[in-house]
């Protein structure tokens, strides 16, 4: 599926490649061959068929033609990073903002978008704020949303949580009584993906969100390793530590996988009370378990930490995909026309359309047409509402820390690192 499998690239779960930027600089090509085109280079999946309507959309009004290009998702990052800094590169292409793009950035590679957003700025008010700005580098903007955004929720058994006589938690406590009454009841609290090790990233995210607040993150982004050793971050390591100890994920959840559907199918055979997942979730159950999906599936934000610095409304996830220009394109002003599509109706009716959520400030207006219009409401809703949307780790940092970072969090939650051992792991990451 194809929002499984984008996570799992973005992540870096299976794929953290590591081509370098070297050859970057001066010298590109920038922009696709000399055919008078646009080229416009996307991850190679099942959404690409409104990628495709989009641009036979623009193409019927501009002297300009589009041309889209699509890589097979597994290769995409690889191929990306290959043909960037050649004259094979494209004028538009996708990325997850964040740590994906900086070097790009770095090498000089991408356009600023801030003319762009001059002439035309709905291609800035018409998205969601806390969206818009993970493709922000250096306070410029280098990226448009498109397809959809993916926040982390808390997905759940109802049925499971019926019989244990458990709802769905609003706090930290309201989890870990959760957490007893389910191993009571005999099932695993919260199946956990750990062999995959992005899936254990997510409960980091929150936890250190809902105690220390975004900005331990981004001091640690920057560069500031005291952020990791720090008082807030040693709590949220405390509680990540109480979790386990209680028996929230079972013994083995080191040998589950996310990517083969072992740990959905925990949850969906009514083995698992939770699991904590991004939203594509929704769409892989209906796919994988419909009766259960359609009967027995719930799902709600994660729990707040009482006494937190982390605001209750705060989201972590895939913020969304983006498209950034190449600083060298030759053809600047029908690349902005492009961009436009992005907010158009046609647009959002059309991602709605496969079970992708846009992050357009019209979206509303269309949602009660979108595949699961409930779920879809309410996933908008709380991203809409979020004071922050904190993009997933492995992508905020440069791909080259993705596996350190994975392995790191794995390592702890197993014990075979201890908090000493944790923080050093992440003070060690590289920030550029």
């Amino acid at each position: 599926m194809r929002t499984r499998m984008s996570r799992v690239v973005a992540g870096g779960a299976t794929l953290a490649l590591a081509a370098t930027l070297a050859a970057c600089g001066s010298g590109s090509g920038g922009g696709s061959s000399n055919d008078g085109k646009i080229h416009v280079l996307v991850y190679g999946d099942s959404g690409n068929k409104i990628e495709k309507q989009i641009v036979d959309t623009f193409n019927k009004t501009s002297k300009v033609k589009a041309v889209l290009d699509t890589i097979p998702g597994a290769d995409y990052q690889q191929k990306l990073q290959t043909i960037i800094s050649t004259p094979q590169a494209p004028d538009i292409f996708f990325h997850w903002g964040g740590g994906s793009i900086k070097p790009f950035v770095k090498a000089g590679l991408l356009m600023p978008l801030d003319d762009f957003i001059k002439k035309d700025p709905n291609l800035d008010n018409k998205f969601l704020p806390t969206v818009y700005n993970s493709s922000v580098v250096d306070g410029k903007p280098y990226g448009i949303p498109m397809r959809g955004t993916q926040p982390v929720l808390l997905f759940s058994n109802k049925n499971v949580l019926d019989k244990a006589g458990v709802k769905q938690p609003q706090t930290w406590d309201e989890l870990l009584d959760a957490v007893r009454k389910l191993k009571s009841s005999g099932v695993t609290p919260i199946a956990l993906g750990g062999g995959d090790q992005w899936p254990t990233l997510m409960w980091f995210e929150y936890v250190y969100d809902r105690v220390a607040g975004p900005g331990l993150f981004e001091k640690a982004l920057k560069g500031d390793k005291d952020a990791w050793a720090s008082a807030d971050s040693k709590k949220a390591l405390g509680m990540l530590k109480e979790l386990v100890d209680a028996g929230a994920f079972g013994k083995n959840y080191d040998s589950v996988k996310y990517t083969n559907g072992s740990s959905p199918a925990l949850v969906a055979q009514g083995k698992a009370g939770f699991e904590l997942m991004g939203s594509w979730y929704y769409s892989q159950q209906q796919t994988d378990a419909k009766d259960f999906a359609a009967k027995g599936l719930g799902y709600g934000p994660f729990p707040t930490v009482p006494g937190g610095k982390g605001d209750p409304s705060d989201v972590v996830g895939n913020t969304n995909n983006f498209y950034s220009v190449m600083k060298k394109t030759k053809h600047p002003e029908a690349v902005a026309e492009f961009l436009k599509l992005m907010y158009s109706d046609e647009f959002v009716k059309a991602q709605l359309s496969i079970g992708n959520l846009p992050t357009t400030t019209t979206t509303p207006q269309f949602l009660d047409k979108s595949a699961s219009p409930e779920y879809s409401r309410f996933q908008y809703d709380l991203v809409a509402k979020a004071k922050t949307f904190q993009l997933s780790w492995d992508q905020a940092y440069p791909q080259t820390a993705a596996t350190s970072m994975h392995q790191a969090v794995q390592q702890f939650l197993n014990g075979q690192l201890d908090e000493d051992g944790f923080i050093k792991a992440m003070q060690a990451l590289p920030t550029e």
